[in-house]
């Protein structure tokens, strides 16, 4: 087998246009050598690869800081609307080759690097991932599925909205442990924790000047000097900015993440002698806020920590958001602006699900409590102001906040709470008169046993724009659960279809397939994806045909390597990649995938000398810690790839292997090498998803449902280049209504009732045969998820191998992924942005270029 070329090797050949000489190679060597011999070690001799690589970090961040500095100054001067994207979920990866790539440095670093007698690729590799958030992008309910927002969706709509020259800030959790790392022992998933921040994160910067309080507790008192929340306990917000820079345009925004703090005086004021060292240890009380992100994304649980830190990242971001209102004109540092009622046109808030709602009672609490503004001129600057993103249907993963905990923790909102569903109903009931069971279906309380604040409802009454991240999505929202809002303010509810960064998850991890493209219709489709429909000038090309075939079979040659090197299973590279990467869960429906494996593993042993085209599949993701059923599945999977990978009958015509410690990093590894991307949620499930994207831009084709983003990606690239199967969304419907019994179909499918009858007596687990009884037991009586296509011969079985390139021209396989390519144009996070600040924000794009800091026309500024 040939070695594949590395990715430092294939940039090596690629033609740079330009970029090389945008630095200056022998500065960028005099700057590492400085920061390894003044920041990080004295004698280069004793440097270890994790010191070259934080002098390296340093040596490009030093890039940056200029730009960072200048684009805030241009804020200041220009004062322009800025938009604050708030979420609890940041899941940025790695930093170090994205500003590379963004500030045209990639290529004078990799020959600098190179001189230095260094390996760039391993220098990146000692990065950890900056995993602040969950990972995947898909949801649920009994119609449509979305247990959390898309993390590393978050992050790419910070890239593009520095890319389109966007004052914008994301806000979030500086969490210390974010997802935990997943480890795969004894064929189980078991978790460690993530301490991401152990050797310290060279792209963050502290900024203490800008530390706020936040209180939680105490009680609310009203006095003729208007309403004080009093006695609280205070804990203090220290935040730390992360530079965001935009494509080759200088601008460079601003990540700010908050850490929890106590204050010095934290317990200690009513000390004596013996209570010392409890009163300091108590400080971490306080200071867990910011501790651990929380895992279970796939269920609401009420736990007062949580609400915490939900409460602590909006009431930290409100204060910056007021001070920077204030104090952003004509460049001035002092407070210049004192009326607060031309905030919407200053600041736009984006609450990424229901994570932030408590933005919307908390900016009134400053408005009527600090700022002294009526009830009405404060509502109409909050609504103005805010927007939500729903990606939550899931009826167990909406969040209703039991009153009680509300009352306690923070009384003063819950009073506000109150007041804002009490004139909401007033205008209901005049809307509706005597329709009291609508009335109780759009309380922002709900009654029970226990009364919960609708956290959803609270986002939709206190934005002027509600949207869902697909079309489908956004029909059903408009249709099922927000049906009785959108009957009533129906200009509020607007679609945004989900992008990715084609910086990122084309430029970066696979610039083999960027070149073939900006060779045929240059380089400008990086900023404006759209232009990747030019491609269909040459869909009967056959260089280009032949260029794209050659990049997948690189990339599949060097995952092939890294696949035997961490797996210890010989892979074989010119077997179809069917990949299947993203959280475990039900819905998603690994367990199709993996009675699909099971039913090729047995036909391929009941006809060993047939010509089989090898297979490996690749599922990976991680499950929920306290999600049994989740954590059964990987148990499933693992089993049966012991039974498959192991059998000298089946050989190399298919291996299975489970993706340990599914990250963005790995993404990047595995993204390009697939030649089969399996999306294939039940019809009407899934809100939008992204890593369908991610797999179409980089030349994967499609195996899924008309579900999500999946819809419009066969739209754009034509449903006849996917291989779409199973039923529609009206399809499922009917079957909910008349009735389902999955016995019929286990009884009438011969190669079904095999797979079921093998993982029920043991054959994938015969040291314990009763191990997955609880997935047959499931999937035969009490299936929510799977069952809406899962034993239909044409979904389970029969339609799948219709993606089986021996039956594909290879070539014409290859006509489908230039299709699909060319049709990604729509995908790109530049155009959802785009539509926000348009559509939402009440703000204009623009592609212009700032000056860079040592550009000469600043002297005239």
């Amino acid at each position: 087998m040939p070695k594949p070329l590395t990715d430092q090797e294939k940039r090596k050949q690629i033609s740079v246009r330009g970029l090389a000489g945008v630095e200056n190679v022998s500065d960028l060597k005099t700057n590492f050598n400085r920061h390894l011999h003044f920041t990080l070690v004295k004698d280069r001799n004793v440097a270890t690869k994790r010191d070259y690589y934080f002098a390296l970090a340093n040596t490009v961040r030093d890039h940056l800081v200029g730009r960072w500095i200048r684009t805030q100054q241009h804020y200041y001067e220009k004062d322009p609307k800025r938009v604050y994207y708030l979420s609890l979920e940041f899941y940025m990866g790695r930093t170090l080759q994205n500003t590379m790539v963004n500030l045209a440095l990639e290529n004078a670093c990799d020959e600098a690097t190179y001189q230095l007698g260094l390996d760039m690729e391993e220098l990146q590799d000692i990065e950890e991932d900056a995993g602040l958030g969950n990972g995947g992008s898909g949801q649920e309910n009994p119609h449509l599925i979305s247990p959390s927002p898309p993390p590393v969706l978050s992050a790419c709509f910070l890239d593009s909205m520095a890319s389109l020259g966007l004052a914008a800030y994301g806000y979030g959790i500086r969490y210390e442990f974010g997802i935990f790392n997943q480890k795969i022992v004894n064929g189980w998933q078991v978790e460690e924790a993530d301490d991401w921040l152990r050797y310290g994160n060279p792209w963050e910067k502290a900024r203490p000047e800008y530390m706020r309080p936040v209180h939680f507790y105490g009680r609310v008192e009203h006095t003729p000097d208007g309403v004080k929340w009093v006695d609280t306990q205070v804990v203090l917000a220290l935040p730390y900015d992360t530079p965001v820079p935009g494509y080759r345009n200088n601008v460079v925004n601003t990540m700010r993440l908050w850490s929890a703090k106590a204050p010095c005086d934290f317990n200690l004021k009513d000390f004596n002698v013996g209570g010392y060292i409890q009163a300091v240890l108590d400080r971490n009380l306080a200071e867990n806020i910011s501790r651990v992100l929380y895992p279970n994304d796939n269920f609401f649980e009420g736990k007062e920590l949580r609400l915490k830190q939900e409460y602590f990242v909006v009431a930290a971001t409100l204060q910056d958001i007021v001070r920077r209102f204030k104090s952003s004109k004509f460049g001035s540092t002092e407070v210049v602006r004192v009326d607060l009622s031309t905030l919407p046109d200053k600041v736009a808030i984006q609450l990424n699900d229901t994570h932030p709602a408590l933005a919307i009672p908390e900016l009134m609490r400053i408005l009527l409590d600090t700022e002294h503004q009526t009830w009405e001129k404060a509502w109409d600057i909050v609504t103005r102001t805010c927007a939500y993103t729903n990606h939550t249907v899931l009826p167990e993963a909406l969040e209703r906040w039991p009153i009680d905990l509300f009352q306690n923790l923070l009384p003063r909102h819950l009073e506000i709470i109150f007041e804002i569903n009490r004139r909401h109903l007033e205008r209901i009931a005049n809307l509706y008169p005597g329709d009291h069971d609508r009335l109780r279906r759009m309380s922002l309380v709900e009654e029970g046993d226990q009364k919960k604040i609708n956290m959803a409802h609270l986002c939709i009454v206190g934005s002027h724009a509600v949207n869902g991240v697909a079309r489908i999505h956004s029909d059903i929202i408009k249709a099922t659960l927000f049906k009785d809002f959108y009957e009533v303010d129906p200009h509020k509810f607007q679609n945004k279809t989900n992008g990715i960064t084609p910086r990122r998850w084309l430029v970066m991890c696979n610039p083999g397939l960027a070149e073939v493209i900006a060779e045929r219709i240059g380089e400008d489709y990086i900023r404006d994806l759209d232009q990747l429909k030019n491609l269909l000038e040459f869909v009967d090309d056959d260089s280009l045909i032949r260029d794209i075939a050659k990049v997948k079979q690189e990339n599949k040659l060097k995952f092939s390597a890294y696949l035997e090197e961490h797996y210890k299973v010989k892979i074989n590279p010119n077997s179809m990649f069917d990949v299947q990467v993203k959280r475990i869960h039900e819905y998603k429906r690994q367990l199709l995938n993996c009675l699909h494996i099971i039913t090729l593993y047995n036909r391929i042993k009941k006809e060993p000398n047939k010509n089989w085209t090898p297979r490996t599949i690749m599922i990976g993701g991680k499950a929920a810690p306290g999600y049994h059923t989740a954590k059964l599945i990987i148990r499933l999977i693992t089993a049966v790839g012991d039974i498959v990978n192991h059998d000298e009958v089946v050989g190399d015509r298919l291996k299975v292997i489970f993706l340990e410690n599914y990250k963005v990093t790995l993404a990047e590894k595995i993204i390009p090498a697939s030649d089969l991307s399996e999306q294939i949620s039940t019809a009407g499930t899934e809100a939008s998803g992204t890593g369908n994207m991610k797999f179409m831009l980089n030349g994967a084709l499609t195996i899924g449902t008309m579900d999500g983003a999946n819809v419009e990606m066969a739209e754009e690239a034509g449903e006849e280049n996917l291989f779409i199967f199973g039923m529609r969304v009206d399809d499922v419907d009917a079957m909910d209504k008349s009735g389902y019994d999955a016995m019929e179909y286990y009884n009438r499918i011969p190669e079904l009732k095999l797979a079921m009858d093998q993982i029920a007596g043991g054959y994938f687990s015969p040291d314990q045969h009763d191990l997955f009884k609880d997935i047959v037991n499931m999937l035969l009586h009490h299936d929510r998820w799977v069952k809406k296509l899962i034993f239909l011969p044409s979904a389970m079985v029969l339609i799948p191998l219709s993606s089986d390139p021996s039956q594909q021209n290879p070539k014409e396989w290859t006509k489908m992924v230039i299709h699909n390519i060319a049709g990604c144009g729509k995908f790109s996070s530049d155009r959802t942005i785009s539509q926000y600040a348009r559509e939402i924000w009440g703000m204009e794009p623009s592609l212009e270029r700032i000056p860079a800091p040592d550009d000469p026309l600043l002297v005239n500024d």
